[in-house]
C-alpha cells in the first residue's frame, strides 16, 4: 500500500515579496519523511483571504493531511484563522482555553492581553488547539487541516505536537550514487533503471566542479532492498 499524502500550505506576503526565506517546508518535509508520509505539494499564497480559503478546500480535498504555515499572529494581516473557518463553513469567535493560555502567559509577563493579542485566541468551532511550548499562542486543527505559526521554532514545535497523531507509512529509504559524467551520457542507462524499477524515485542532480560535469543520482523508496538493488545496478554500469 502506498504511503500517506500530505501538502503544506505557506501563506504570508512576505514570502512572495522575498523580504522573509521560507525554512518550514524544508523542516516538514523531512519530519513527514520519516514518519512515512508523502509531502505531494506545496503552495505559497499571499495573504488574500479568497485565495487562502479556495488552497485550502484544494488541498484538503487532495490529500490526507494538509499543513499550513503563518497568519496566525495578532495583527491585520494574520487573517488564516479566519479564512480556515469559512473554508469549513463554521463560525469563529475568541474561545475560553485559548484566552486561558493567552491570559496565564502574559500575566506572567506583565503583558496586557490587549485586542491584538486576543486576536490569537480565536479559534474555528470545533477545532482542537495545537500546543505551542514556545510563545504560548496556540495553533489548531480541523478537519484534516494543521494550522501552524510561521515562525520556525513554533512551527517546529507545534509539527513535534501534530506528528504523533498522525498514521504513516513505510519510512522512505534514501541512496545516492555520485557519477562523475555528464547528464547527456547517463540519460539513458538512467531511463532503462527507472523502468525496470517503476515504484522507485529515481532523479538525477547534477552539478559542476572544476570544469567537469557530474550528477548524484538519488534513488528512493519505501523497500529498502528494492533501492539497494536499483543502486547495485546502477554502479555496474558506472562503476567508480
Amino acid at each position: 500500500m502506498s504511503n500517506p499524502t500530505a501538502a503544506m500550505l505557506v501563506i504570508g506576503d512576505e514570502i512572495l515579496s522575498g523580504r522573509t526565506r521560507d525554512a518550514n517546508m524544508y523542516h516538514l518535509a523531512g519530519q513527514l519523511t520519516d514518519h512515512g508520509i508523502d509531502l505531494k505539494e506545496v503552495r505559497v499564497v499571499s495573504d488574500d483571504r479568497d485565495a487562502i480559503i479556495a488552497a485550502v478546500k484544494a488541498l484538503s480535498a487532495a490529500h490526507e493531511t494538509v499543513f499550513t504555515s503563518g497568519g496566525i499572529g495578532p495583527t491585520h494581516d494574520d487573517i488564516t484563522a479566519d479564512c480556515i473557518a469559512a473554508a469549513f463553513d463554521t463560525p469563529i469567535d475568541v474561545r475560553d482555553d485559548a484566552r486561558a493560555l493567552l491570559a496565564a502567559h502574559y500575566a506572567k509577563t506583565g503583558a496586557e492581553l490587549n485586542t491584538a493579542r486576543l486576536r490569537m485566541a480565536r479559534i474555528p468551532d470545533g477545532a482542537t488547539l495545537i500546543d505551542n511550548p514556545v510563545s504560548v499562542a496556540p495553533g489548531f486543527s480541523i478537519g484534516n487541516v494543521h494550522v501552524m505559526a510561521g515562525v520556525p521554532s513554533v512551527f517546529q514545535a507545534m509539527v513535534e505536537s501534530v506528528l504523533p497523531t498522525l498514521t504513516g507509512g513505510a519510512p522512505l529509504v534514501s541512496k545516492t550514487l555520485r557519477i562523475d559524467r555528464g547528464e547527456g551520457d547517463i540519460a539513458g542507462p538512467l531511463g532503462d533503471l527507472a523502468a525496470t524499477y517503476p515504484d522507485l524515485s529515481i532523479g538525477s542532480y547534477p552539478f559542476q566542479k572544476d570544469g567537469k560535469y557530474g550528477a548524484n543520482i538519488v534513488i528512493r523508496g519505501t523497500d529498502g532492498a528494492m533501492v539497494d538493488a536499483a543502486l547495485a545496478a546502477l554502479s555496474s554500469v558506472f562503476p567508480a
